[in-house]
């Protein structure tokens, strides 16, 4: 049986760690795939950390990541329309039983030599596109686009704001900025996350505790407030913060999950002004398709969302550094 190293997570101690496993073997409809980049993410920090939790694991260990690419090693028996050496990106998960299995939370991911892969969830890459980039395109690129172009209906010239400037809202910024919208309106409490909002393409970056923000956002806007607000933050202060620039009809989108009440303090003026709040969880299959595409074409430029690479082996090191914020990371990458 041959082996293999992976960054594997023991839930009931939670304690993360590079260990000796076999290596698998695809099953009808499956391809083993060999990584060649594997982000780390702020959900993968929680699962370390406890905060998140998987629904579907069967058994108490698994493979964390789930933004994963690399080229196609084995096809399993009745695979066709992939060859060996094939450069390929993950989906970030699969629909199963009629539910949504993350890849890394409810089975094994890609934080590891090879990764097994349903066909299905496959994306070709062009040669063109790095792999340290493309892996980051499932969730990191394809959640904030899924938002922006699918929940928010986010049309040209329309004023948007995002709160919270980490890897997603940075991306959310990034991609606003393509489809259109004007102006883009970055807000967050950090300086760094700031300046990097501006770097991805906001119009303006304000800080969440300026006590004068409405007035900011309504002089940005002519006065009118903003068409959409994305909460990347996932904090209830946002969203009353954003609410309150919100212009007639305007809608904010909940991307940052939180598990605390959502509340509307001034439910009155929300229904006068017909607001609208709308959830948003994930990506679908088409937006990872696309947002190749895009990159492919050179209308998307991902080469400064990779902060740094850190070999599998630090694993660890690269949960904790996403942890604390550690050089202000957009997204680090493991390469086994």
């Amino acid at each position: 049986m041959e082996r293999m190293r992976a960054a594997r997570l023991h839930l009931p101690t939670r304690t993360l760690s590079v260990q000796e496993v076999a290596r698998p073997v695809p099953g009808p409809g499956e391809v083993l795939v060999k990584v060649g980049a594997a982000g780390v993410c702020l959900s993968d920090v929680h699962l370390v950390d406890g905060t998140l939790t998987p629904l579907y694991l069967e058994g108490d260990r698994v493979t964390l990541g789930h933004e994963v690419a690399g080229t196609v090693d084995t096809l399993g028996p009745g695979v066709t329309g992939w060859t060996p050496g094939q450069r390929v990106v993950l989906q970030a998960g699969e629909r199963r039983g009629g539910r949504t299995h993350t890849r890394g939370v409810d089975y094994d991911g890609g934080w590891a030599e090879y990764a097994l892969a349903s066909a299905t969830t496959l994306v070709a890459l062009p040669s063109t596109l790095p792999l340290d980039q493309a892996a980051i395109i499932p969730d990191a690129v394809s959640t904030p686009w899924a938002a922006v172009t699918g929940t928010g209906d986010v049309r040209p010239a329309q004023a948007v704001g995002v709160w919270g400037a980490g890897g997603l809202g940075a991306h959310a910024v990034q991609l606003l900025r393509a489809v259109g919208a004007y102006p883009v309106i970055a807000v967050d409490p950090a300086p760094a996350a700031r300046g990097r909002a501006l770097h991805f393409g906001a119009d303006l970056a304000l800080d969440s505790g300026d006590p004068l923000l409405r007035e900011q956002v309504l002089g940005a806007t002519g006065g009118a407030g903003l068409e959409a607000a994305f909460d990347f933050a996932g904090a209830p202060p946002v969203r009353e913060q954003a609410l309150s620039v919100l212009a007639p009809k305007g809608r904010l989108v909940l991307v940052g999950l939180s598990d605390q009440p959502l509340t509307v303090d001034r439910s009155t003026r929300f229904s006068y002004l017909q607001h609208r709040i709308l959830g948003h969880y994930g990506s679908e299959e088409h937006h990872v398709a696309q947002l190749v595409r895009l990159a492919e074409g050179g209308r998307l430029d991902f080469s400064r969302s990779v902060t740094d690479v850190l070999p599998l082996e630090e694993a660890a090191t690269a949960v904790r550094r996403m942890e604390t914020k550690e050089g202000d990371p957009v997204r680090l990458i493991l390469r086994p």
